[in-house]
């Protein structure tokens, strides 16, 4: 798995898990892959539009 951030090639290592309440029920979860360089900023841009709901370790998403 490798990072959602544009042009990163690294591993990944957190998933951040979520949704658009304006598009998703409440229960939906979409994903976005993070490496450690990535993640707080994958997590701010997200959370300013009030999407973020999880940020998880690789290890602990479904397959």
């Amino acid at each position: 798995m490798v990072c959602s951030a544009r042009g990163c090639t690294s591993p990944a290592d957190f998933g951040l898990l979520w949704n658009n309440p304006s598009l998703h029920t409440p229960e939906r979860r979409k994903t976005w892959l993070a490496c450690e360089q990535h993640r707080e900023h994958l997590a701010r841009f997200l959370g300013a539009r009030g999407f973020l709901r999880e940020v998880v370790g690789v290890d602990a998403l479904p397959s």
